[in-house]
Protein backbone atom coordinates (compact mmCIF):
# COMPACT_ATOMS: atom_id res chain seq x y z
CA UNK A 1 0.00 0.00 0.00
CA UNK A 2 2.85 2.40 0.85
CA UNK A 3 4.49 1.77 -2.50
CA UNK A 4 1.19 2.32 -4.29
CA UNK A 5 0.70 5.63 -2.50
CA UNK A 6 4.22 6.77 -3.43
CA UNK A 7 3.61 5.78 -7.05
CA UNK A 8 0.35 7.74 -7.09
CA UNK A 9 2.08 10.84 -5.72
CA UNK A 10 4.86 10.57 -8.28
CA UNK A 11 2.40 10.22 -11.15
CA UNK A 12 0.45 13.23 -9.93
CA UNK A 13 3.62 15.30 -9.55
CA UNK A 14 4.70 14.30 -13.04
CA UNK A 15 1.34 15.38 -14.47
CA UNK A 16 1.56 18.74 -12.73
CA UNK A 17 5.09 19.30 -14.01
CA UNK A 18 3.97 18.44 -17.53
CA UNK A 19 1.10 20.93 -17.27
CA UNK A 20 3.23 23.79 -15.92
CA UNK A 21 3.92 26.71 -18.22
CA UNK A 22 7.30 26.77 -19.93
CA UNK A 23 9.64 28.96 -17.89
CA UNK A 24 12.84 29.00 -19.96
CA UNK A 25 14.25 31.70 -22.26
CA UNK A 26 12.37 32.78 -25.37
CA UNK A 27 13.64 33.57 -28.88
CA UNK A 28 11.29 35.99 -30.66
CA UNK A 29 11.91 35.04 -34.28
CA UNK A 30 9.56 37.60 -35.85
CA UNK A 31 9.85 41.09 -34.40
CA UNK A 32 9.34 44.46 -36.13
CA UNK A 33 10.51 47.80 -34.76
CA UNK A 34 8.75 49.99 -37.30
CA UNK A 35 8.72 53.74 -37.64
CA UNK A 36 5.25 53.96 -36.05
CA UNK A 37 6.66 52.57 -32.81
CA UNK A 38 9.73 54.84 -32.76
CA UNK A 39 11.22 57.01 -35.48
CA UNK A 40 14.65 57.39 -33.90
CA UNK A 41 13.60 60.41 -31.86
CA UNK A 42 10.02 59.92 -30.68
CA UNK A 43 7.19 57.41 -30.61
CA UNK A 44 4.91 55.52 -28.23
CA UNK A 45 7.34 52.62 -27.88
CA UNK A 46 10.86 53.90 -27.47
CA UNK A 47 13.85 51.62 -26.83
CA UNK A 48 13.42 51.62 -23.06
CA UNK A 49 9.82 50.51 -23.42
CA UNK A 50 10.34 47.67 -25.90
CA UNK A 51 13.46 46.35 -24.19
CA UNK A 52 11.64 46.33 -20.84
CA UNK A 53 8.86 44.26 -22.44
CA UNK A 54 11.37 41.75 -23.77
CA UNK A 55 13.27 41.56 -20.50
CA UNK A 56 10.28 40.96 -18.23
CA UNK A 57 9.05 38.22 -20.56
CA UNK A 58 12.35 36.35 -20.68
CA UNK A 59 12.94 37.14 -24.34
CA UNK A 60 16.69 36.78 -24.69
CA UNK A 61 17.07 36.98 -28.48
CA UNK A 62 15.11 38.44 -31.39
CA UNK A 63 15.04 38.37 -35.17
CA UNK A 64 14.62 42.09 -35.88
CA UNK A 65 13.22 43.21 -39.23
CA UNK A 66 11.84 46.70 -39.48
CA UNK A 67 10.33 49.26 -41.86
CA UNK A 68 12.65 50.95 -42.61
CA UNK A 69 15.79 49.10 -41.52
CA UNK A 70 16.72 51.98 -39.20
CA UNK A 71 14.73 50.38 -36.38
CA UNK A 72 16.69 47.15 -36.60
CA UNK A 73 20.02 48.97 -36.70
CA UNK A 74 19.00 51.02 -33.65
CA UNK A 75 18.14 47.96 -31.56
CA UNK A 76 21.33 46.21 -32.68
CA UNK A 77 23.69 49.08 -31.94
CA UNK A 78 22.51 50.59 -28.66
CA UNK A 79 24.22 49.65 -25.42
CA UNK A 80 20.84 49.33 -23.70
CA UNK A 81 20.03 46.21 -25.73
CA UNK A 82 23.07 44.38 -24.43
CA UNK A 83 22.36 45.59 -20.90
CA UNK A 84 18.86 44.11 -21.17
CA UNK A 85 20.40 40.74 -22.06
CA UNK A 86 18.84 40.67 -25.54
CA UNK A 87 20.75 39.44 -28.60
CA UNK A 88 19.66 40.95 -31.92
CA UNK A 89 19.71 38.83 -35.06
CA UNK A 90 19.32 41.47 -37.79
CA UNK A 91 17.40 40.86 -41.02
CA UNK A 92 17.21 43.17 -44.03
CA UNK A 93 13.60 44.12 -44.63
CA UNK A 94 12.57 44.89 -48.19
CA UNK A 95 10.22 47.74 -47.36
CA UNK A 96 11.28 51.36 -47.26
CA UNK A 97 7.59 52.35 -46.97
CA UNK A 98 4.17 50.75 -47.26
CA UNK A 99 4.07 51.18 -51.04
CA UNK A 100 6.83 48.57 -51.36
CA UNK A 101 4.60 45.77 -50.00
CA UNK A 102 2.81 45.32 -53.32
CA UNK A 103 5.65 45.74 -55.79
CA UNK A 104 8.95 44.57 -54.27
CA UNK A 105 9.09 41.30 -56.23
CA UNK A 106 9.65 43.16 -59.52
CA UNK A 107 11.29 46.38 -58.28
CA UNK A 108 15.00 46.44 -59.13
CA UNK A 109 15.59 49.29 -56.67
CA UNK A 110 14.61 46.88 -53.86
CA UNK A 111 17.26 44.43 -55.00
CA UNK A 112 19.83 47.24 -55.11
CA UNK A 113 18.81 48.39 -51.63
CA UNK A 114 19.22 44.89 -50.21
CA UNK A 115 22.69 44.54 -51.70
CA UNK A 116 23.74 47.96 -50.36
CA UNK A 117 22.32 47.19 -46.91
CA UNK A 118 24.07 43.83 -46.83
CA UNK A 119 27.38 45.45 -47.74
CA UNK A 120 26.84 48.17 -45.15
CA UNK A 121 26.15 45.73 -42.34
CA UNK A 122 25.01 46.52 -38.81
CA UNK A 123 27.07 48.35 -36.23
CA UNK A 124 27.20 46.91 -32.75
CA UNK A 125 29.47 44.06 -31.76
CA UNK A 126 26.64 41.99 -30.30
CA UNK A 127 24.71 42.01 -33.57
CA UNK A 128 27.30 41.27 -36.24
CA UNK A 129 26.41 41.06 -39.93
CA UNK A 130 22.94 40.65 -41.33
CA UNK A 131 21.66 37.08 -40.96
CA UNK A 132 18.59 37.14 -43.16
CA UNK A 133 16.14 38.85 -45.53
CA UNK A 134 12.48 39.60 -44.84
CA UNK A 135 9.80 39.60 -43.71
CA UNK A 136 8.30 39.97 -47.17
CA UNK A 137 4.72 39.40 -48.32
CA UNK A 138 3.28 37.81 -51.45
CA UNK A 139 -0.46 38.39 -51.66
CA UNK A 140 -0.53 36.52 -54.98
CA UNK A 141 1.59 33.37 -54.90
CA UNK A 142 2.40 33.72 -58.62
CA UNK A 143 4.52 36.75 -57.75
CA UNK A 144 7.04 34.37 -56.22
CA UNK A 145 8.26 34.07 -59.80
CA UNK A 146 8.84 37.81 -60.08
CA UNK A 147 12.37 38.67 -61.27
CA UNK A 148 13.42 40.33 -58.00
CA UNK A 149 11.87 37.56 -55.88
CA UNK A 150 13.93 35.01 -57.79
CA UNK A 151 17.15 37.03 -57.51
CA UNK A 152 16.68 37.64 -53.79
CA UNK A 153 16.13 33.95 -53.09
CA UNK A 154 19.34 33.15 -54.94
CA UNK A 155 21.19 36.02 -53.24
CA UNK A 156 20.11 34.67 -49.85
CA UNK A 157 21.17 31.13 -50.68
CA UNK A 158 24.56 32.29 -51.96
CA UNK A 159 25.24 34.37 -48.84
CA UNK A 160 23.81 31.91 -46.30
CA UNK A 161 21.01 34.28 -45.34
CA UNK A 162 17.70 33.03 -43.96
CA UNK A 163 14.47 34.26 -45.54
CA UNK A 164 11.34 35.19 -43.57
CA UNK A 165 8.38 34.93 -45.95
CA UNK A 166 4.69 35.71 -45.38
CA UNK A 167 3.25 33.56 -48.15
CA UNK A 168 0.82 30.73 -48.84
CA UNK A 169 1.74 27.11 -49.36
CA UNK A 170 1.79 27.42 -53.15
CA UNK A 171 4.42 30.15 -52.95
CA UNK A 172 6.63 27.93 -50.77
CA UNK A 173 7.06 25.54 -53.69
CA UNK A 174 7.74 28.40 -56.12
CA UNK A 175 10.29 30.14 -53.89
CA UNK A 176 12.16 26.95 -53.07
CA UNK A 177 12.43 26.14 -56.77
CA UNK A 178 14.62 29.25 -57.15
CA UNK A 179 16.98 28.30 -54.30
CA UNK A 180 16.53 24.68 -53.14
CA UNK A 181 19.10 24.94 -50.32
CA UNK A 182 17.88 28.22 -48.88
CA UNK A 183 16.84 28.44 -45.22
CA UNK A 184 13.23 29.58 -45.62
CA UNK A 185 11.31 30.52 -42.47
CA UNK A 186 7.59 30.38 -43.20
CA UNK A 187 6.10 33.33 -41.32
CA UNK A 188 3.00 32.18 -39.41
CA UNK A 189 3.50 28.73 -40.97
CA UNK A 190 0.75 29.73 -43.36
CA UNK A 191 -1.45 32.54 -42.06
CA UNK A 192 -4.02 31.55 -44.70
CA UNK A 193 -4.60 28.34 -42.76
CA UNK A 194 -2.92 25.58 -44.76
CA UNK A 195 -3.95 22.29 -43.09
CA UNK A 196 -1.47 20.59 -40.80
CA UNK A 197 -1.20 17.76 -43.31
CA UNK A 198 -0.08 20.19 -46.02
CA UNK A 199 2.49 21.73 -43.67
CA UNK A 200 3.71 18.22 -42.90
CA UNK A 201 4.12 17.46 -46.61
CA UNK A 202 6.10 20.66 -47.24
CA UNK A 203 8.37 20.04 -44.26
CA UNK A 204 9.05 16.53 -45.53
CA UNK A 205 9.82 17.87 -49.02
CA UNK A 206 12.12 20.73 -47.95
CA UNK A 207 14.57 19.88 -45.13
CA UNK A 208 15.64 23.53 -44.72
CA UNK A 209 12.07 24.85 -44.33
CA UNK A 210 11.16 26.12 -40.85
CA UNK A 211 7.92 27.45 -39.41
CA UNK A 212 7.30 30.56 -37.30
CA UNK A 213 4.03 30.34 -35.37
CA UNK A 214 2.60 33.82 -34.77
CA UNK A 215 -0.98 34.31 -36.00
CA UNK A 216 -1.21 30.63 -36.99
CA UNK A 217 -4.91 29.69 -37.35
CA UNK A 218 -5.93 26.48 -35.61
CA UNK A 219 -2.77 26.21 -33.52
CA UNK A 220 -4.47 26.27 -30.12
CA UNK A 221 -7.78 24.96 -28.83
CA UNK A 222 -9.22 24.82 -25.30
CA UNK A 223 -7.50 26.86 -22.56
CA UNK A 224 -4.78 27.98 -24.97
CA UNK A 225 -3.38 24.46 -25.33
CA UNK A 226 -2.21 23.03 -28.63
CA UNK A 227 -4.80 21.46 -30.92
CA UNK A 228 -4.09 17.72 -31.33
CA UNK A 229 -2.99 17.85 -34.97
CA UNK A 230 -0.56 20.68 -34.26
CA UNK A 231 0.85 19.06 -31.16
CA UNK A 232 1.53 15.97 -33.24
CA UNK A 233 3.17 18.07 -35.96
CA UNK A 234 5.44 19.89 -33.50
CA UNK A 235 6.47 16.57 -32.00
CA UNK A 236 7.19 15.19 -35.48
CA UNK A 237 9.44 18.17 -36.33
CA UNK A 238 10.73 19.41 -32.96
CA UNK A 239 13.72 21.26 -34.46
CA UNK A 240 11.82 23.03 -37.23
CA UNK A 241 9.52 25.49 -35.42
CA UNK A 242 10.02 28.87 -33.72
CA UNK A 243 7.81 31.49 -32.08
CA UNK A 244 7.41 35.19 -32.83
CA UNK A 245 5.53 38.30 -31.75
CA UNK A 246 5.01 39.97 -35.18
CA UNK A 247 4.85 43.49 -33.75
CA UNK A 248 3.70 44.88 -37.12
CA UNK A 249 1.44 47.48 -35.48
CA UNK A 250 1.77 49.26 -32.15
CA UNK A 251 -1.13 47.30 -30.66
CA UNK A 252 1.06 44.19 -30.78
CA UNK A 253 3.58 45.96 -28.54
CA UNK A 254 0.78 46.79 -26.11
CA UNK A 255 -0.12 43.09 -25.88
CA UNK A 256 3.44 41.77 -25.95
CA UNK A 257 3.15 40.35 -22.41
CA UNK A 258 -0.01 38.45 -23.33
CA UNK A 259 1.54 37.08 -26.52
CA UNK A 260 4.55 35.68 -24.68
CA UNK A 261 2.35 34.30 -21.89
CA UNK A 262 0.27 32.50 -24.52
CA UNK A 263 3.37 30.84 -25.91
CA UNK A 264 4.50 29.74 -22.46
CA UNK A 265 1.11 28.12 -21.84
CA UNK A 266 1.11 25.87 -24.90
CA UNK A 267 4.84 25.23 -24.76
CA UNK A 268 4.18 23.79 -21.32
CA UNK A 269 1.98 21.20 -23.00
CA UNK A 270 5.04 19.71 -24.74
CA UNK A 271 7.90 17.58 -23.41
CA UNK A 272 10.47 19.90 -21.77
CA UNK A 273 13.18 19.38 -24.40
CA UNK A 274 10.75 20.08 -27.25
CA UNK A 275 9.36 23.13 -25.46
CA UNK A 276 12.82 24.61 -24.96
CA UNK A 277 13.73 23.88 -28.56
CA UNK A 278 10.71 25.68 -30.00
CA UNK A 279 10.79 28.46 -27.43
CA UNK A 280 14.51 29.08 -27.63
CA UNK A 281 16.90 26.45 -28.96
CA UNK A 282 15.87 26.14 -32.60
CA UNK A 283 16.36 29.83 -33.32
CA UNK A 284 19.54 29.90 -31.26
CA UNK A 285 20.97 26.96 -33.22
CA UNK A 286 20.12 28.41 -36.65
CA UNK A 287 21.64 31.80 -35.88
CA UNK A 288 24.48 30.80 -33.57
CA UNK A 289 23.16 32.58 -30.47
CA UNK A 290 24.83 31.60 -27.22
CA UNK A 291 22.88 30.14 -24.31
CA UNK A 292 21.69 32.89 -21.92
Amino acid sequence: MWRAQVATVLVAASALAQAADYSGPLFDAHLHYNVEAWDGRAGPHGPDDVLARMKRNGVRAIVANSRPNDGTRALASMAETKQAGVTVVPFIRLYRNRADYDNWFRDETIYEMVQAEFARGVSGAQAGPYKGIGEFHLYDSANANGPVAKKLMQFAEKNNLAILAHVDDVAIDLLMAHAPKARLIWAHTGISGAPAARVDALFARYPTLMGELSYRPGLTCDAGKLCPEWRALLLRYPTRFMIGSDTWVNQRWQYYDDLMKGYRVWLGDLPPDVARGIGWGNGAAVFGVKEP
